[in-house]
């Protein structure tokens, strides 16, 4: 993180604003704030902020519509932070392009974290080819990966789903996401089948299965790799 990094926060509660600019300034940020999503989509393409953060409770237009307007060409991270807290809101809004979810209230040191893998996780795939964990190391060029400097034999389906969950590094993938990528339209309800391939890939790369720091459950919506 540097100093120059920017965060447009989209909300109109004004305490709300309050506490992520004494929050986010404390910790190198600058920031940039809007009370509408209108006025939020603006300040995004003329300052373009490098993450966003969102309320879907907008007093103009819903938050989901904001999303999608700003996907028509806004590339960086979007964290929601609303006081919906449905399993409908939460894959809805990942589902149309966000790259996290939190609930209000929230702790501002887990929305600290959130924001530093979002915007590690945006810069590092294209500079660092091959991306390392502990001692897990994933070659996305040469579409290797290795434990220990031992080779993990995968089948093609689970290094894709695993390259898949890597570039997207702290985002939490929908369900219905990861199976529309790796396998198809046809197969966006098969949830168990996509369990059963979870469990291979967790059997080969954690250190522990039972009790996973890699491939992380987020229940009933998706999964996140990493923290």
């Amino acid at each position: 993180m540097t100093v120059k990094d920017a965060i447009l926060i989209i909300d109109d509660e004004v305490q709300i604003r309050r506490l992520l600019e004494i929050t986010l300034s404390a910790n190198g940020f600058k920031i940039i704030e809007a009370s509408t999503g209108k006025e939020g989509v603006t300040f995004a393409a003329s300052q373009q902020p490098n993450l966003i953060i969102l309320d879907l409770g907008l007093p103009d237009i819903d938050g989901l519509e904001v999303v999608n307007k700003l996907r028509e060409w806004y590339l960086k991270p979007i964290i929601i932070l609303s006081v919906r807290n449905s399993e409908e809101d939460i894959v809805k809004a990942l589902d149309n392009g966000a790259n996290d979810y939190l609930t209000k209230p929230f702790r501002t040191g887990e929305l600290l974290a959130r924001i530093r893998v979002a915007l590690r996780q945006n810069q590092n795939i294209s500079e660092n080819p091959v991306v390392e964990f502990g001692t897990l190391s994933i070659d996305l060029v040469n579409h290797t990966v290795r434990k220990n400097n031992e080779l993990i034999k995968l089948t093609s389906t689970e290094y894709t789903l695993l390259a898949l969950l890597v570039k997207n590094e702290g985002r939490v993938l929908t369900h219905q996401y990861i199976l529309k990528e790796v396998w198809g339209m046809s197969y966006i309800e098969q949830t168990q089948y996509l369990r059963v391939f979870i469990a291979q890939l967790r059997k080969k790369i954690e250190d522990d299965p039972t009790k996973p720091k890699l491939l992380n459950t987020e229940s009933g919506i998706g999964y996140r790799f990493g923290n």
